[in-house]
């Protein structure tokens, strides 16, 4: 019991420092991964984890661990254009983004083993579904994680954009709750992303991939999402949006 309640009591602590330091350095990734891996232990994330391995092509994977070896980006570039390879060469390149950028978790059972792949894989996730990086497509995309895997970040995430776009830019309410509505739809609708291991496949065309997991990509994302360079890239750019440097 004592021990159930230190281990909490230091996610709780871990979350808040990530809380605090997002307020003094609005832009700073770290802080998005202490908010998460503090979340580790809560019953949110404990219902989530269990929730995504109800899918038996998700379990198997959890199951195996599945994680992908070093990427070298031009090897990637070797790819036909149009394939995930080439695409996710040209995505990094274009947002100036480090290939392993995320924070490496030590995988140690499913939680753990989740959180890591999602991040591993998190801007194909954004390639494959269409989703730029401007805030409104940010969370569109967290929607469709929620859809997919009722991760709690993403729920923090959401809630806290939509937060950020009432205050800052209210005019984008409308915009930006057609974006999550549209990515939760899709996220329920395609199969599990975080069953598929993107890097045996790197050679496939997008087209075959959306195809495959039944991902139709809405005229309003092709039309209104716009790329936005924002720092290092699509994580850190929606992060420094978030709402806790309201003034």
């Amino acid at each position: 019991m004592c021990k159930k309640f230190l281990t909490r009591f230091a996610g709780f602590l871990m979350t808040l420092k990530g809380v605090v330091s997002l307020l003094v350095n609005p832009s700073s990734t770290s802080s998005i991964y202490d908010i998460e891996d503090g979340l580790r232990y809560v019953k949110p994330t404990i219902l989530s984890v269990e929730f995504i391995k109800l899918q038996p092509e998700v379990a198997q994977v959890v199951q195996e661990r599945y994680l992908a070896g070093k990427i070298e980006l031009e090897a990637l570039e070797k790819y036909p254009p149009g394939s995930l390879g080439h695409s996710y060469a040209s995505y990094i390149k274009d947002l100036g983004l480090e290939l392993e950028f995320y924070r490496s978790l030590k995988v140690d059972d499913d939680t753990s083993y989740i959180f890591m792949r999602r991040r591993q894989t998190h801007d194909i996730w954004h390639i494959i579904t269409g989703f730029k990086t401007d805030l409104a497509s940010e969370l569109g995309l967290k929607a469709f994680e929620i859809a997919q895997m009722r991760n709690t970040l993403s729920v923090v995430i959401l809630v806290g954009g939509i937060i950020r776009t009432l205050f800052k830019a209210p005019e984008k309410l409308n915009d930006t709750f057609k974006f999550i509505v549209i990515g939760y739809l899709m996220g329920a609708e395609a199969k599990p992303f975080l069953a598929q291991k993107w890097e045996e496949n790197w050679h496939k065309p997008l087209a075959e991939w959306r195809e495959e997991l039944g991902i139709v990509i809405p005229i309003e994302i092709q039309a209104e999402a716009s790329m936005s360079h924002l720092g290092q890239g699509a994580i850190e750019g929606l992060y420094q949006n978030l709402p806790l440097n309201i003034r």
